[in-house]
């Protein structure tokens, strides 16, 4: 019985071409048994085969070579685990944002998408409890977990007046990186560790209303800034988010509802106007308030 086996047959056996085979040896990924000194051929030993299928799976999940390299150097399970696991959820934050650009993808794509409700509203001068903070874009989810949590934490349910909100600089889009503001409407707001009692000032929003998940924010945040182009006066000053519905109220993202509001100037105070057709005022629609927690005012209505 032969005790080698050609590049050719240990190709068969792993499902590793011979080409791939080649390169790996080349990187020191997987040295065959035995090189012939004359000929270059390439020989393998049966008990190659499973580091040879491990390397398989790994670069089907899209392991980089390095952290191949490193799995199959370390003898210890843990360290092996974590590197695996590292790249598992790389590999989940990837397909959420796969799955997040092919719906928006869909949406935009739509011949004929629903119409965008816009109001024009006059938002008050208001103190709320608020942290502030200088974000990457790349951060600014886990940034916003983190203070949300610790406003959670500092104000229950009973002491708050209204739902959550954000404030984006613009910086933040089209650098990369700005300050953010995340803030809740509280009977009596004051500091404590990051959180501090902010006035924020009164300012005039076109505001649109963004339902379902986040995943395709992104499209309301476009057709809100067409509208805002055609219809009124941009200025310049921090996007404003409204949480009304998210997924600290319900599990159901289909059922989140979240305030857009793009700063405009403003020289009077017309009705709620849309991205349309104009609807009487006795059949225009009102977003979905069905899980709108007690106490906090109905979608459409200023937040004070």
């Amino acid at each position: 019985m032969r005790p080698v086996l050609t590049i050719g047959e240990f190709a068969t056996l792993t499902h590793l071409s011979v080409r791939t085979l080649r390169r790996y040896h080349e990187a020191g990924l997987l040295e065959p048994a035995r090189v012939d000194p004359f000929t270059g051929y390439r020989y393998y030993s049966a008990d190659q085969i499973p580091p040879a299928q491990v390397i398989h799976r790994l670069r089907e999940l899209d392991v980089p070579l390095a952290e191949v390299r490193s799995i199959l150097a370390t003898d210890d399970p843990q360290r092996r685990a974590d590197l695996i696991t590292g790249h598992l959820r790389r590999l989940e934050a990837e397909l959420d944002r796969t799955r997040a650009a092919v719906v928006s993808l869909r949406q935009l794509l739509r011949p004929d998408p629903a119409e965008l409700r816009v109001e024009l509203r006059s938002v008050p001068a208001r103190t709320v409890a608020a942290i502030t903070g200088d974000v990457t874009l790349d951060s600014a989810v886990a940034w916003y977990a983190a203070a949300t949590a610790e406003l959670d934490a500092a104000y229950p349910p009973t002491e708050c007046t209204g739902p959550p909100g954000g404030r984006y600089a613009n910086e933040l889009f089209t650098g990369g990186s700005g300050t953010m503001t995340v803030f809740r409407p509280v009977r009596r707001p004051r500091g404590a560790g990051r959180i501090e009692a902010l006035t924020l000032p009164p300012v005039d929003l076109a505001v649109a209303v963004h339902s379902g998940p986040h995943d395709d924010l992104d499209v309301t945040y476009g057709r809100l800034g067409s509208w805002v182009v055609e219809h009124a006066l941009a200025v310049n000053g921090p996007i404003h988010e409204t949480y009304l519905v998210g997924p600290r109220d319900t599990e159901e993202s289909g059922r989140w509802r979240t305030e857009i509001g793009w700063p405009v100037f403003r020289l009077a105070l017309p009705a709620p106007l849309r991205a349309g057709p104009t609807i009487p005022p006795s059949t225009t629609p009102r977003a979905s308030t069905e899980i709108q927690p007690s106490g906090w005012p109905a979608t459409g209505d200023a937040v004070e």
